[in-house]
């Protein structure tokens, strides 16, 4: 391999381990999946992975020409994004969750208790508007070649493979913390959460010129 393409592959791993951001995610994980046996959460976080490494292969080979031929921009994709994020962050604030899932047990109606997966750990947490943009760039700057794709395809597999593994490390967490500790962190991270949803909200405004350009970016 060439001095470039190691070059490149540095970069588009930097670029993508920042932006999805594992060690970030593992927090969140067990946040979302709090009060669910292991089984069920290694379930979960393999799905959210796998639904993920597919919708950012996807959308970097088409996903802006897609968006631009339905008339959506990606500063309206990242407020959109950011506002349901928001929506999540409340109820790990409040608890609602928690609630939801009790309700479920009492029925006894056999429905299962809520499903993170897709919504929100693989999109927008994993493959989010930044995670996204990053692929569409990646490629862009790599030529649009088979070659291309299939590098910074590569390169995402293997951050995604490191945020598969900082989720199934995410029990041992749990059990240092214990029920007290994961609830107090549930809260700190709702907050946080919240907090990144509306600087996805900010990075839209700002590229859309409803903010100035001195707004702070991820």
């Amino acid at each position: 391999m060439e001095l470039v393409d190691i070059a490149f592959v540095i970069t588009a791993f930097v670029t993508l381990f920042v932006v999805i951001d594992p060690i970030g995610t593992a927090p969140l994980f067990l946040a979302l999946t709090q009060g669910m046996n292991p089984a069920r959460r290694r379930a979960i976080g393999l799905r959210a992975c796998i639904i993920a490494a597919i919708l950012l292969a996807l959308f970097g080979v088409a996903g802006e020409d897609f968006l631009r031929s339905i008339g959506i921009s990606m500063p309206a994709f990242q407020i959109a994004g950011g506002i349901l994020l928001f929506l999540t962050a409340l109820d790990m604030l409040f608890d609602r969750r928690t609630q939801r899932r009790k309700d479920h047990a009492d029925e006894g109606s056999g429905v299962q208790a809520d499903d993170p997966s897709v919504f929100p750990l693989a999109m927008p947490l994993i493959a989010g508007p930044g995670a996204m943009a990053t692929m569409v760039l990646l490629i862009g700057e790599a030529g649009r070649t088979a070659q291309g794709v299939a590098l910074v395809t590569a390169v995402m597999l293997v951050v995604i493979a490191l945020v598969l593994l900082a989720f199934l490390s995410a029990g041992l967490i749990e059990r240092l913390l214990r029920r007290t500790g994961t609830m107090v962190m549930t809260r700190l991270f709702g907050l946080l959460l919240a907090a990144l949803s509306v600087q996805f909200v900010l990075n839209g405004a700002t590229a859309i010129g409803i903010l100035p350009a001195a707004a702070m970016t991820m």
